[in-house]
């Protein structure tokens, strides 16, 4: 295997990981402020053909992901809305947002099949970039350095501030932070919003990086590997990135080893491999006892404030 091939990989590997993470570490704050929210997957894909679109229009991919961020943010405070002002459940309302994210990105993507757009280029000079060795570090676009900048921030906010505790407080034990005079709505609405944001982010590197083009359904399913890699990672940001890189390696070997040949395995079982690696990771977690007590005690439980 040549110094090439092993670029190859290693490029291919943190493109795959990348928009897991983002929108993982969005649904940990989520999570972490006792809400789950499993319409990851439609919030992405609503982040993906706003940013497509946006980007097609103005010819700025800086603002197409400024759009796809409040896009899907949008669809996260609708989802805020009916769970934590309305009270319906949060498992069938986060269901609901999935599907209504597939249909709407669908609806509003219909121009757009098939057009392409410019490739987010890197921040860093071409020498740099396009250098055999060193665009392994340099020749990724900016969203790449904005996620393992957010793992950092999301790991220093949970730990060293005042409103990373309370955030924690509220999740959990909503009663107790609501009798010392936190708003509990309040911050909740205010992580779902950024869960939200991140899926955009996570979404639009599908459409505007990876590919870059539009199709319906472009995240395939990625958004339930998001949400079962918080579960992965112990509601930990650094297991986060760990876990993220795990699964981008894992859907790496299934690309490399199509377009190698490999005929041991019928493809449909390389394709599946990601989302059977997830099944396994998540049934290899619920067998270990202490698993459940990391979870947030509040999870998906909902809030009234007595009068």
């Amino acid at each position: 295997m040549n110094d090439a091939i092993i670029i190859s990989i290693v490029m291919t590997v943190v493109g795959a990981a990348t928009p897991i993470l983002l929108a993982a570490l969005g649904e940990l704050i989520v999570e972490k402020s006792g809400v789950l929210n499993l319409g990851v997957e439609g919030m992405m894909l609503i982040g993906a053909v706003t940013g497509f679109a946006v980007t097609s229009v103005t010819g700025v991919p800086m603002i197409g992901v400024f759009c796809a961020m409040i896009a899907a943010t949008c669809a996260a405070l609708l989802f805020g809305y009916l769970t934590l002002t309305l009270s319906s459940n949060q498992v069938a309302t986060g269901l609901a947002l999935t599907i209504f994210g597939i249909g709407l990105s669908s609806l509003a993507g219909e121009g757009y099949v098939g057009k392409t757009i410019d490739i987010y280029a890197s921040v860093f000079p071409a020498g740099l970039a396009e250098h055999s060795f060193f665009r392994v570090i340099f020749g990724y676009s900016p969203i790449v350095y904005f996620s393992f900048f957010m793992t950092f921030m999301v790991a220093w906010f949970l730990k060293r501030t005042r409103a990373g505790l309370i955030l924690r407080a509220v999740g959990e034990s909503a009663g107790s932070a609501h009798s010392i005079g936190y708003s509990v709505v309040g911050v909740r609405y205010a992580a779902v919003a950024f869960g939200g944001a991140m899926a955009g982010v996570g979404g639009c590197y599908y459409s505007m990086v990876l590919t870059p083009m539009w199709a319906e359904e472009l995240t395939a399913g990625r958004g339930w590997i998001a949400l079962a890699l918080v579960v992965f990672a112990a509601w930990r940001p650094g297991r986060l990135l760990l876990g993220a890189y795990l699964f981008g390696a894992v859907m790496t070997f299934e690309l490399h080893a199509k377009a190698a040949g490999f005929s041991l395995v019928a493809p449909e079982f390389l394709a599946a491999m990601p989302y059977i690696a997830t099944i396994v990771v998540l049934a290899l977690i619920s067998l270990r006892k202490s698993a459940g007590a990391k979870a947030p005690a509040c999870l998906a439980q909902p809030f009234k404030a007595s009068t």
